[in-house]
């Protein structure tokens, strides 16, 4: 069973989002690309903190996935792809937080069914 506040791929996300969050500070960001960044960061910090809260919660690990993805394609939604540093940055940590929600999905899932429904199956 896994404990709260354990499992490493959660507190990986959290540092993705903390990422997010900050990185128009090294990358020369428009207010489109930082408010894009500032949000997906902070939206994918509380679902980590959620995960670590929650570890059989599936659905938290989904929502990683679903921002993740957000954040990839955000350049061309909010339009900063032309900007390298902020979309670069959006690109590279949407796809880390796909790759940690899916890579936390199996312990999630054990934890999930660990709660004494296997035997009323």
């Amino acid at each position: 069973m896994v404990k709260q506040w354990t499992r490493w791929q959660d507190w990986l996300v959290v540092a993705v989002g903390v990422l997010a969050v900050l990185s128009p500070l090294w990358a020369a960001a428009s207010a489109a690309a930082t408010a894009s960044l500032i949000v997906l960061g902070v939206l994918l910090t509380a679902s980590a903190i959620w995960s670590l809260v929650k570890p059989g919660s599936l659905t938290s690990e989904w929502v990683h996935m679903a921002l993740g993805a957000l954040l990839v394609i955000s350049p061309w939604i909010v339009g900063y792809s032309a900007e390298p540093a902020s979309a670069g940055s959006a690109w590279v940590l949407g796809a880390l937080a796909v790759i940690l929600g899916a890579a936390a999905l199996p312990s999630a899932t054990t934890a999930h069914h660990g709660r004494g429904m296997a035997g009323q199956h």
